[in-house]
């Protein structure tokens, strides 16, 4: 009998993620697959549930697999189930967990597991199974890091009652607005995972619950890795045992847990990074900048933010003082928050390393651009004696705009240099 009790996640490998490469066809009969249902007091539709599954891989998967009926902690008679199933089904195995917790079963057999592709489904199978060979074919062949099945793309057809309906979409509204999230379904229970993005990402994910898929989701976006998505037929199951309002609630604190770590940068991120391409030339491009476009789009925008900050401040110091000290204050207060927002938005810099430094070359950078707009301030006023506000305005915006290429050349080359390799591998 195959049944196992396994302990915590595998332990988090150094430096950033290799190139993506399609999966060889192995011949040792090691799977390529492995389907994780977790399960928690689902007496009755365990062993229908996984002898479709079984069927429907045997038919139509072409490599090896293996499902792993996950237990976390269950009271009835499932353990004994999954037991003689994996006794009797070769491709079948048990895994008992003496904690509950969808998220700690998942983290748990992925982290274990010796499959390249990891997957999960819900024991119901109110997904058509026939989205399941496009949900990892993408992860088999190298294009993408994660796959997730969509009950709101447009091509999905769904069959559920109004306030699941609801509730689904106003949870992803809520991902969407407040964690920039733009995967269209984070709740439904058909997703995969590449094992060796895996390795990396599940000991950022703190979540052992539901909230687990969606806090590894928006990470992996936030990160840059690639997410596909695969439209999906998806009938609800009226016998569901998920407590609605509590798990809503444990999601929103789990939104409010997350979006406060990415705020702070206090998730290495970095460690998710993936090479450009998966030809050795692509990563190896002369006289080609890595990301100039990318980050010229961030500085723009950050900067044409940042202008519109320290205008208004100008206008509102220039009330209670002259303008040369008006201009000093409002470009020391819009400098500070111009290198943080470049820092993380512009250059990608996470986390407090060098935070303290990267502020003192801004701050460099700052009396650069005061002494362009003060000395213009100077001129205009030895011009014309009593300038307009509206022409004070006018002139700082000129200036502004000499300071800032300036500034964005001293960001790139010397606040926030590029220290990877021509090949893209960090030092």
């Amino acid at each position: 009998m195959r049944t196992h009790t396994l302990a915590g996640p595998a332990t988090q490998a150094p430096g950033t993620l290799p190139a993506r490469e399609h999966l060889p066809v192995s011949a040792t009969g090691r799977p390529v697959l492995d389907v994780v249902i977790p399960v928690y007091n689902e007496e009755k539709d365990l062993e229908p549930c996984v002898r479709r599954l079984h069927a429907h891989l045997k038919r139509t998967f072409p490599y090896g697999f293996r499902v792993t009926v996950a237990d976390n902690a269950s009271t009835d008679a499932t353990p004994g189930i999954a037991a003689a199933l994996a006794a009797e089904v070769p491709e079948v195995r048990s895994v008992r967990l003496e904690q509950k917790g969808r998220g700690r079963a998942l983290r748990t057999v992925w982290s274990a597991s010796d499959a390249p592709v990891l997957a999960y489904m819900d024991v119901d199978l109110s997904t058509d199974l026939n989205a399941l060979l496009p949900l990892v074919a993408p992860l088999i062949s190298g294009h993408s890091d994660l796959a997730i099945g969509s009950r709101l793309a447009r091509s999905s057809r769904v069959v559920r009652g109004p306030k699941r309906e609801f509730v689904s979409r106003a949870y992803n509204l809520i991902l969407r607005g407040s964690l920039a999230a733009r995967f269209s379904d984070a709740q439904c229970g058909f997703k995969a995972i590449r094992r060796d993005v895996a390795e990396r990402l599940l000991p950022m994910v703190e979540d052992t619950g539901w909230f687990f898929d969606t806090e590894m989701l928006v990470l992996a976006e936030r990160a840059g890795l690639r997410i596909h998505e695969v439209p999906v037929d998806w009938v609800d199951d009226p016998d569901s045992t998920v407590h609605i309002v509590r798990t809503a609630t444990d999601d929103l604190k789990g939104v409010w847990r997350v979006g406060r770590a990415l705020a702070t940068g206090s998730l290495p991120l970095d460690r998710l990074a993936r090479p450009f391409g998966d030809d050795p030339r692509d990563r190896d491009l002369s006289g080609v900048p890595g990301g100039l476009a990318r980050q010229l789009v961030g500085f723009c925008v950050v900067g044409v933010l940042s202008t519109l900050f320290y205008l208004a401040l100008y206008s509102l110091f220039r009330l209670g003082a002259g303008a040369q000290i008006a201009n000093a204050a409002a470009l020391l207060v819009s400098a500070v928050a111009n290198t943080a927002a470049n820092r993380r938005l512009t250059f990608g810099v996470r986390g407090r390393d060098r935070a303290v430094r990267h502020q003192a070359q801004g701050l460099v950078v700052f009396a650069i651009g005061l002494t362009l707009t003060s000395g213009s301030l100077a001129a205009l006023g030895a011009a014309s004696g009593d300038p307009a506000h509206s022409t004070e305005l006018a002139v700082l915006v000129v200036a502004n705009l000499a300071a800032t290429v300036l500034r964005f050349l001293l960001f790139r080359l010397w606040v926030f240099p590029d220290r990877r390799h021509p090949t893209g591998d960090p030092r």
